[in-house]
């Protein structure tokens, strides 16, 4: 744990590229000041109000079967908030953001090195609504969620990961479990793409590789889900 970075996400990938970071190495921190999301999104939460932490992986599968490994970070995630509160219904837009009633208060990075992923996690906890950093999102104490101690979040994320991780390497499929907890799956969403076309489409299904299947035949890998009303 460190108290002020740049960003956990930054500093992990740092010392995983150059070989001086092991597995399974986690870094969190108190307050980040150049927090960094997907698409090279930047975000900055105020001090103690959000759990940010990045964690170094080294799969022990195929190269080719590594995407899916975000996906399966964000479902470890949506079963760690199911044990702490049982009550309040989160699920996952894919690949990975977590929601509570269609707003926003979890995201998640992945970044590829030489021998394996680093992953980076983003959670509002305490977060007041002026402090949210777009209108549709929300944190963890606006939601009244059970539990808003981030060291006890923090466990019982990596409780999960850990243990799905272990099954993963060892060929159990997780497509059932992820499905279910999907809130994209059966819904029309606006995907745009990194080269900024935009398909609209119904979400039917998630391949093995993690790629969301499309209802007009198309998969996509990689892009940015809006849930269409």
């Amino acid at each position: 744990m460190v108290e002020v970075t740049g960003s956990t996400q930054d500093d992990l990938y740092e010392l995983a590229s150059s070989g001086t970071a092991i597995p399974k190495t986690i870094l969190a921190s108190e307050f980040q000041s150049s927090g960094r999301g997907r698409l090279d999104r930047t975000f900055e939460a105020a001090p103690h109000s959000a759990l940010t932490f990045s964690i170094y992986i080294e799969p022990k599968v195929a190269k080719e079967e590594w995407s899916f490994l975000t996906l399966l970070a964000g479902l470890s995630v949506q079963e760690a908030f199911h044990t702490l509160d049982p009550q309040t219904v989160v699920g996952i837009k894919w690949p990975n953001d977590l929601l509570i009633y269609e707003k926003k208060f979890v995201g998640m990075i992945a970044q590829a090195t030489a021998k394996g992923v680093v992953l980076g996690i983003g959670i509002n906890v305490g977060m007041t609504t002026e402090e949210l950093p777009v209108e549709n999102a929300t944190s963890l104490a606006l939601e009244e969620f059970a539990e808003l101690d981030r060291n006890l979040i923090l466990a019982a994320i990596i409780n999960h990961f850990e243990i799905n991780l272990e099954m993963w390497e060892n060929d159990q499929s997780f497509l059932a479990q992820y499905r279910s907890a999907s809130v994209t799956l059966g819904r029309d969403v606006e995907v745009t793409l990194p080269d900024g076309v935009v398909v609209k489409s119904r979400a039917i299904d998630i391949s093995n590789a993690g790629g969301l299947m499309l209802e007009d035949g198309s998969e996509v890998t990689v892009g940015d889900v809006v849930h269409l009303r």
